[in-house]
């Protein structure tokens, strides 16, 4: 595996990828601590922004018991993860210190029953706050950083957890300045497989992969990996996507406000699904199980309303 190779330009992807050309099977499930999921079916991922500042729900979860009201419902409703995140990471935001993102998230995992229900995943780039929240009993550690800090890898390896990483291209600060690829799809599946390699070989069991929509894209560059996903789904690991209420839903619909694009991230979410995620990143879970159950339908026949539990 591999195909990737650096440059005093940074990362530059070879123009031959083997691994997209041949592909590796997805393991049939993950280990996550004390805890196992499998991707015999699209699973789905609520997101909790512990923040002031998110662009879609900023402030709605800043007390925590708002927070662990939302995590009951999206739990009801069926969600398989939740993620919880104390730091906004929308284009244009700055970083929050390691010490104010734990306090925003450490009284809600504090509070969480991590034996039962959905797994629990913390959102974060930063060594420290990852550290808490495995002490806590996180299962997995998102990074839109990929893991660039060392730190992050063997956190997430000495406690036996499961690793997210994102693709971005810069900081969220200025990550939508004019992003430039000359192919978007070699360059984030380039990326992804290197950074995936270095946290198996750090001692990591599960590593999945996120391309990162609307993290260093543009409208283009955001509708050429939707359409590609089958490109990172040969990467031989659980592929998660996020596209919940982005800017480029905003964009095709002509809804302004990010509230708003329910129905252009229903669409959005269905359409990912039949191109292979494994793990939907939304806000939105109930209506996201129900874009699920109408895409596997569309692509496998009609499951009938008995069998919704096996679906979702």
């Amino acid at each position: 595996m591999g195909g990737v190779g650096f440059s005093s330009g940074g990362l530059e992807v070879r123009k031959t990828l083997t691994f997209l050309q041949s592909g590796r099977e997805i393991p049939p499930e993950a280990v996550c601590r004390d805890r196992r999921i499998d991707f015999t079916r699209p699973r789905v991922m609520g997101i909790i922004n512990a923040t002031p500042d998110s662009f879609s729900d900023g402030g709605r979860f800043a007390d925590p018991f708002a927070a662990l009201d939302m995590i009951a419902r999206m739990t009801e409703e069926g969600a398989d993860i939740i993620d919880i995140g104390g730091e906004s990471t929308r284009p244009g935001s700055g970083e929050v210190d390691e010490a104010e993102e734990l306090r925003r998230v450490m009284p809600i995992l504090e509070r969480l029953d991590m034996t039962a229900g959905p797994l629990i995943s913390i959102d974060t780039r930063k060594p420290a706050v990852a550290r808490a929240s495995l002490e806590a009993g996180v299962h997995i550690v998102n990074d839109i950083g990929a893991f660039a800090d060392p730190g992050m890898r063997a956190a997430v390896a000495e406690a036996g957890a499961a690793a997210v990483l994102m693709h971005m291209k810069g900081e969220p600060g200025t990550m939508q300045e004019a992003p430039v690829y000359s192919d978007v799809v070699r360059e984030v599946a380039g990326f992804l497989e290197e950074r995936a390699g270095a946290a198996e070989q750090a001692g990591i069991g599960s590593v999945w992969v996120d391309p990162g929509i609307g993290f260093g894209k543009s409208w283009d560059h955001n509708l050429e990996i939707l359409r590609a996903l089958s490109c990172f789904t040969k990467l031989g690991r659980p592929l998660v996507v996020g596209v919940s209420k982005k800017t480029f839903i905003g964009k095709a619909t002509g809804v302004e406000r990010a509230a708003d694009r329910l129905i252009g991230t229903k669409v959005a979410e269905a359409f990912a699904v039949m191109g292979g995620a494994d793990v939907i990143r939304t806000h939105d879970v109930g209506e996201a199980i129900e874009g699920i159950k109408m895409a596997k339908a569309l692509v496998r026949g009609t499951v009938a309303p008995e069998n919704f539990r096996e679906v979702r």
